[in-house]
């Protein structure tokens, strides 16, 4: 069984890979951007398609527990209340 903190970092970096994966993908439809531009706008692209992904397997995740999968790992990390 994997620590909380490995649960976490999974469900972190998978919708990151995600939104990269599909930045590429779009980037290599041939769409063309001023150079000067370019690198933010593929940063943009990165950070809005991964939020995305990650708002859209959350909300899955909710109705369909077992989709949290979309995220890298089932469950959801468990955090416990230090006091």
């Amino acid at each position: 069984m994997l620590s909380n903190f490995v649960v976490s970092l999974i469900r972190t970096y998978v919708p990151l890979a995600v939104g990269f994966a599909l930045t590429w993908l779009a980037s290599s439809l041939k769409v063309v951007v001023d150079p000067s531009s370019q690198a933010g706008l593929v940063a943009l692209m990165v950070a809005v398609l991964s939020a995305a992904y990650y708002f859209l397997a959350r909300l899955l995740e909710k109705q369909w527990p077992w989709l949290g999968v979309l995220l890298g790992a089932v469950a959801a990390p468990k955090y416990e209340k230090k006091q």
